[in-house]
């Protein structure tokens, strides 16, 4: 048997059958099964029959992915695309069978052909991590390979990143940057050797919102579970609200600020619900001083204030998740009011408005300084907080001013 022919495959009380790719080792069977998955087995425990030869030419393919050229017209945008992790620009690796990522701007197209075509690109590696490994340490070297690409010459910047983290990344560069052009986040909630995969819609709608006139972050991911189209949710109002949907990603207290329809023969339309800022009203600056040292501590009944306690010692601001218009239990009160740090209130509620004057216990909050965090979500809160710190001589008047579209005018039913 060869890669290429098509098996079936014994293992104990399993049977697989699908196409017999090349293996990295001599002791692996690699097969893609025929609903796109593939499946490494132990050869020692299998019995392979093959049923029919050379049905996928894998030699072709490899020699197909391995060749790509990036032409320069003059007559298309410039978009940088920017990778830090993840899966958007994953391909399947023929030598194992496995996805694995690729990041240069050769890759991307390899793996996505469909941007061919639609701007000239640059490609640029930031970090390549899980994206639960980030850290305000990579924030700081993304936003400013963000001003050395615009700086550079990009008409839109393309950021690839894994979807769990995507949230507060976006945040991050939405208050660290002062932006002329789109700085789009994207990423894939499912692999490219899934037949789901959304990895080429995303990919491609996020271009197309990179050359639009909205001068903001954005994060671009699917907004229902078909494929026809992507919504733009503001960097600083989204939140990933499912753990594997496609459409995970949902702006909170709004509807999304655009859509990009997607066309597979490739007449995209972009188009936006609100106003925004247009490519061109910002000078472009950096501001990537963060505080590191702020927590975010969500609330439950019945939690010792020792845990409170231990958040704030040696930090440098706090963010409290609470219940409901922004309470905790009364015995928090105390060790709040005790602490020399900022302390931020935001609500666990996915919709409305922080309001600590209504019942005893926010206005016990207020006085021991609590600062209301409006309608933030608590992650942005965090992140705002991290940046406020180092970049305004007032936090408390920062906190509850809107910079970046965190926090809307007012909470008003948008359906």
């Amino acid at each position: 048997m060869n890669a290429g022919d098509r098996v079936r495959v014994d293992r104990a009380d399993q049977r697989y059958e699908g196409v017999l790719l090349p293996s990295s080792t001599d002791d692996h069977l690699v097969v893609k099964l025929d609903g796109g998955y593939n499946v490494g087995i132990d050869r020692d425990q299998a019995t392979v029959d093959v049923l029919e030869s050379d049905v996928y030419d894998v030699e072709s393919a490899q020699d197909e992915e391995s060749s790509s050229e990036i032409e320069f017209d003059e007559d298309l945008p410039t978009v940088s695309l920017i990778s830090t992790g993840g899966t958007i620009a994953s391909t399947v690796d023929y030598r194992t069978g496995a996805v694995t990522a690729q990041f240069d701007a050769e890759d991307v197209l390899r793996a996505v052909p469909d941007l061919a075509g639609m701007a000239n690109y640059r490609g640029r590696v930031v970090a390549n991590i899980l994206s639960e490994n980030m850290t305000p340490a990579v924030w700081r070297d993304l936003a400013e390979a963000i001003r050395d690409e615009i700086e550079a010459g990009a008409d839109g910047v393309v950021v690839m990143h894994g979807t769990d983290t995507m949230q507060f990344t976006a945040s991050a560069m939405a208050f660290m940057l002062d932006t002329p052009v789109p700085i789009v986040f994207t990423g894939s909630q499912r692999s490219a050797d899934r037949p789901s995969s959304d990895n080429v819609m995303n990919a491609v709608s996020a271009v197309e919102a990179a050359t639009s006139d909205c001068a903001e972050v954005l994060v671009c991911m699917h907004e229902s579970e078909s494929d026809d189209r992507c919504a733009l949710h503001r960097g600083t109002r989204v939140r990933k609200n499912h753990t594997s949907r496609r459409d995970a990603f949902e702006t909170v207290g709004a509807e999304p600020l655009g859509v990009v329809d997607y066309d597979t023969d490739g007449d995209n339309a972009v188009s936006f619900r609100r106003e925004y800022v247009e490519r061109g009203a910002n000078e472009l600056a950096l501001h990537d001083d963060l505080a590191t040292d702020v927590e975010l501590v969500k609330f439950t009944p019945g939690m010792d204030t020792a845990l409170l306690s231990a958040a704030a010692e040696g930090s440098d601001g706090l963010v409290i998740e609470g219940t409901g218009l922004g309470h905790v239990n009364t015995d928090w009160i105390s060790v709040i009011d005790g602490l020399d740090i900022p302390v931020v209130m935001t609500s666990q509620c996915l919709e409305g408005r922080v309001c600590d004057r209504v019942y005893d216990t926010g206005r016990d909050l207020l006085e021991a300084g609590v600062v209301e965090g409006e309608d933030m979500l608590p992650g942005t809160a965090k992140v705002k907080l991290m940046w406020a710190l180092e970049n305004s001589d007032d936090v408390a008047d920062t906190m509850g001013e809107p910079l970046a579209g965190e926090i809307q005018q007012r909470s008003t039913p948008w359906l």
